[in-house]
C-alpha cells in the first residue's frame, strides 16, 4: 500500500465516512445513553441503579472487546469486511428497542425491561467488537498527518447533527401520543444508522502485505505484562483514567434527577441533550488545538476541574434553565477525558506497540466504566441523589490531583517528538 494509493481516494473517502459520523451522531441524538434511554426506562422501573447502567453497558461494551481484537486485526490485509459485519451488531438493536417500546402495552414493563438490557448489552459489545477495526480503518484510508483533523471535523459534524435530533426527539416525545413517542424516536435513530452504515460502506480500502517480521510471537498477556512493568508514565495514566469514571458518574442521573427533583420537561431534556452536542462540537477542535500546541496534560486537568464544578453546580442549582450549566461543564470535561485522553494514549510505545497501548488504556478501563454508575445508582436507592453527587464531586477532586502529579504524559507536541 503506497502513499499514491491512498491519495488516489482520499477526497471520496474523506466525505463518505463524514457523512458517516454525521448520520450516526443524528442517529444517536434519537437515542440517547445519557438522556432519551434512561428516561424511556424510568417509564419501566424506579431503579437509579438499572438507569445508572445503561450509560455503563454502553461504554463497557465499547470499551472491554478492544484489547482483545488487537492480536487478529494486526494480522488482517483489510478491515473494512470485518467492520461493515460487526457494526450491524451496534445498529439493529435500536431497531429492537423501537419494537420493545411498542410491544410495551402487550407484554407488560418487566418483560420489557429485560429485552431492553438484552438489546443494550447487544448493542454495546457490537460497538466494541467494531472500535478497534473501525479506526484502524480510517487510520489505513486517511493519511496520517490529517487523521487528527479529519477525525475532529468528523466529530463536530456527528456532535452538531446530535444537537438537532436530540431537540426533535424531545418535541417528538411530547407530541407524539403514548405508545407510539418512544418507538417514533428509536425508529428514526435506527433509519440514521442504516443510512450511516450505508455511507461506510463506500469506503475504498486498498490491501495491505504483512510480512511474518511484522507479526508479534510474544503471548498478549505477556506483552502487557512487560509495558505495565517498565512503564511506570503509562501506568499512572491508566491509573487516572480508571479514577476519574467514578469522579463522572453522576451524569449518568443528571436527566433523572432534573426529571424528578427540579421537574425538568421532556422538551428541556431534549434542549439540554442538545446543548451536550453543541458544547462537545465546540470543545472537540479548540481543546484538540490547545493540546497540540499547549498541553495534553494540562488540558486533561482542566477536563478534571470542569468535571468538579458540573457536579457541585448540579447540586447547587435549583433553576432547570441554569442546569444547562453542568452539561456545558460535563460536555467540557468528557471531551478533555477522553478525546485528549485517547489522543495520549497513541504517543506511548512504538509504532508495533500502539494497538496494545492503545487497547489496555480501554481495556483495564471497563471496570470502573461499569461499576460507577453501578455505585452511583446503589447510593442513589440507597440514599439520595445528593449522596452519588457528593461522591462523585470526591473521586473528582482525586482525579484532579491524580492528573497533575501521576499522569506525566507527554505534555505537547515538542515533547512528544523529542522522545521518539
Amino acid at each position: 500500500m503506497t502513499d499514491s494509493t491512498i491519495q488516489k481516494s482520499l477526497k471520496h473517502n474523506v466525505i463518505f465516512n463524514l457523512l458517516d459520523g454525521a448520520s450516526f451522531g443524528f442517529g444517536l441524538g434519537f437515542a440517547s445513553f445519557t438522556t432519551i434511554l434512561p428516561l424511556f426506562v424510568s417509564t419501566l422501573t424506579n431503579s437509579a441503579l438499572l438507569i445508572g447502567l445503561i450509560p455503563a453497558i454502553h461504554n463497557v461494551g465499547w470499551q472491554l472487546p478492544q484489547l482483545l481484537t488487537a492480536g487478529k486485526l494486526s494480522r488482517m490485509e483489510r478491515y473494512k469486511p470485518l467492520v461493515m459485519l460487526m457494526t450491524i451488531n451496534e445498529r439493529l438493536p435500536f431497531l429492537g428497542f423501537a419494537i420493545v417500546a411498542l410491544l410495551i402495552p402487550k407484554i407488560g414493563s418487566e418483560l420489557a425491561l429485560i429485552l431492553t438490557f438484552a438489546l443494550l448489552i447487544w448493542q454495546g459489545l457490537g460497538a466494541g467488537f467494531t472500535a478497534n477495526g473501525w479506526q484502524n480503518l480510517l487510520s489505513k484510508v486517511i493519511p496520517a498527518e490529517g487523521l487528527a483533523t479529519f477525525l475532529g471535523i468528523q466529530s463536530a459534524a456527528s456532535n452538531l447533527l446530535g444537537s438537532v435530533s436530540a431537540i426533535l426527539a424531545g418535541i417528538a416525545l411530547v407530541n407524539i401520543k403514548q405508545p407510539y413517542n418512544y418507538p417514533a424516536v428509536f425508529l428514526a435513530a435506527f433509519i440514521a444508522f442504516i443510512f450511516s452504515w450505508l455511507f461506510l460502506n463506500q469506503t475504498k480500502e486498498p490491501p495491505r502485505t504483512i510480512s511474518p517480521a511484522q507479526i508479534n510471537s510474544m503471548p498478549m498477556w505477556q506483552n502487557i505484562r512487560n509495558i505495565l512493568h517498565r512503564d511506570k508514565v503509562f501506568t499512572g495514566f491508566l491509573v487516572s483514567r480508571f479514577i476519574s469514571q467514578f469522579g463522572m458518574m453522576a451524569f449518568s442521573f443528571y436527566t433523572i434527577y432534573a426529571v424528578k427533583k427540579l421537574g425538568m420537561s421532556n422538551i428541556t431534556v431534549g434542549i439540554m441533550t442538545s446543548i451536550l452536542f453543541i458544547t462537545q462540537t465546540v470543545a472537540n477542535p479548540v481543546l484538540g488545538w490547545l493540546a497540540d500546541r499547549w498541553s495534553r496534560k494540562w488540558i486533561l486537568v482542566f477536563g478534571g476541574l470542569c468535571n468538579v464544578l458540573s457536579v457541585v453546580l448540579a447540586l447547587l442549582i435549583h433553576n432547570t434553565t441554569l442546569f444547562a450549566l453542568p452539561f456545558i461543564l460535563y460536555g467540557i470535561a468528557n471531551t478533555a477525558y477522553w478525546t485528549i485522553g485517547m489522543t495520549i494514549a497513541l504517543e506511548f510505545g512504538s509504532f508495533e506497540e500502539k494497538p496494545t497501548y492503545v487497547g489496555l488504556s480501554n481495556t483495564l478501563a471497563a471496570p470502573a466504566t461499569f461499576f460507577a454508575p453501578l455505585l452511583g445508582g446503589f447510593l442513589a436507592d440507597l440514599f439520595s441523589y445528593s449522596v452519588t453527587f457528593y461522591v462523585s464531586i470526591f473521586f473528582g477532586v482525586v482525579t484532579f490531583f491524580l492528573l497533575i502529579y501521576l499522569a506525566r504524559a507527554p505534555l505537547n507536541k515538542i515533547e512528544v517528538n523529542s522522545q521518539k
